[in-house]
């Protein structure tokens, strides 16, 4: 597997809809979230680039799929905040209907992370996201974000508490989660390994050449 350099990541595209987007080949991971659960900022501390991805205290200023790529066959993708950003319910509608779209019908995605305030995590929409991926048979990375809002114990308790949540619903083996703080930058590590994992399957795919048919005198 070659390792991949996020500090690399380059902004290329946005796009309001799957009809916009960049050719559908490689792969791609994508991360959604609420308005203001912190998609951008831990886009940025992975990168290690703060002015990669725009962050806001305005919630849902993240309107459209942005995507950077990290090599000619691997992207990483901020899709837009979701929740209660003060727009108009038609804008709401109109983003979760894209939302829904890409999730089901973009081929080379490969996996999502799924941000989420760890003082207040499932969340309705959250609950969405994940049914939708769930439903598409997507692997899904849950960052409780924010960690470093709450002392040890409380987190800790929070991580394990949606653990037992998903065990229970029969959705572990599809869905993962894990701490994180974008600002402590705890966590990166844990993510980095996640994300290699699901872009390293479509790299591996492209780039090794299946064996020549035999011929049946040779057999």
């Amino acid at each position: 597997m070659n390792r991949i350099n996020y500090a690399n990541a380059e902004f290329t595209q946005s796009a309001p809809s799957i009809r916009q987007c960049p050719p559908d080949t490689g792969a791609e991971v994508a991360f959604a979230g609420r308005s203001n659960a912190g998609k951008s900022s831990a886009i940025n501390a992975l990168t290690s680039n703060h002015k990669l991805a725009r962050t806001s205290k305005t919630p849902g200023r993240t309107q459209l799929i942005n995507f950077f790529q990290l090599t000619e066959t691997q992207r990483l993708v901020d899709l837009p905040g979701y929740g209660y950003a003060k727009v108009p319910l038609k804008m709401k509608q109109e983003w979760e209907r894209n939302l829904s779209e890409y999730l089901r019908e973009r081929q080379c995605l490969k996996g999502m992370i799924l941000l989420m305030d760890t003082r207040h995590p499932m969340q309705e929409f959250d609950t969405t996201m994940l049914n939708w991926a769930i439903g598409a048979e997507m692997p899904v990375h849950i960052l409780l974000t924010k960690a470093d809002k709450l002392k040890k114990g409380p987190a800790q308790a929070t991580l394990l508490a949606l653990r037992k949540q998903l065990k229970e619903a029969e959705v572990d083996d599809l869905v993962t989660v894990q701490l994180f703080s974008s600002l402590k930058k705890t966590g990166i590590d844990q993510l980095v390994k996640q994300l290699n994992l699901w872009l390293a399957l479509n790299e591996t795919s492209e780039t090794e050449q299946p064996p020549a048919p035999t011929s049946e005198s040779d057999s």
